[in-house]
């Protein structure tokens, strides 16, 4: 499915590049069609049946957990079931008994928070078979991407604060800010 994403604080195509106003981005399944002014772009998608995000925000590559397996391996992401017992911060994985199923669980908690700060590719390599599986199953990658046109649909909207608003990993809407 064609989706313009229409970023209304601007554009950043690299992690340190200046933000351009007035673009858009053209998500066609996992990648990116095209990247241009919101004007031609709206034109000539929207004829195709694109639908429309608009986003307040500045849109540009996610970023990269370059501390990912340290993330997930060494804290445990608690579940908010257990919020009376342990809290709803992370905990070293020291002090709370780990099982194969509570590996698992953590890993995709740990990976939702990480979609929440707009993180779009993480560094392995990870040793838990369980937390290698919950970063696959999200679609994290092992390096970002700079937005452009034949790309990885891979990117996140900031808001002026630098909170996120939207990930997006291979044109799937991952994270979205409530």
């Amino acid at each position: 499915m064609l989706t313009i994403h229409h970023p209304g604080g601007g554009l950043r195509t690299g992690p340190d590049g200046p933000v351009t106003h007035g673009l858009a981005v053209v998500a066609d399944g996992g990648q990116l069609a095209a990247l241009g002014p919101y004007e031609e772009i709206s034109r000539t998608y929207g004829a195709l049946g694109a639908r429309v995000r608009a986003w307040d925000g500045v849109l540009e590559p996610g970023r990269y957990a370059a501390d990912g397996a340290a993330l997930l391996e060494t804290v445990y992401w608690p579940d908010p079931r257990e919020a009376d017992a342990l809290g709803t911060e992370p905990l070293p994985v020291t002090s709370v008994p780990m099982t194969d199923a509570r590996w698992g669980a953590s890993a995709r908690r740990g990976v939702r928070r990480l979609l929440a700060r707009g993180v779009t590719a993480i560094a392995g390599p990870f040793s838990r078979p369980q937390v290698a599986a919950a970063v696959s199953r999200a679609g994290l990658r092992d390096r970002p991407a700079d937005v452009v046109a034949g790309g990885h649909a891979d990117f996140a909207v900031f808001d002026a604060d630098g909170d996120c608003v939207v990930t997006v990993l291979a044109g799937r809407l991952v994270h979205r800010r409530a």
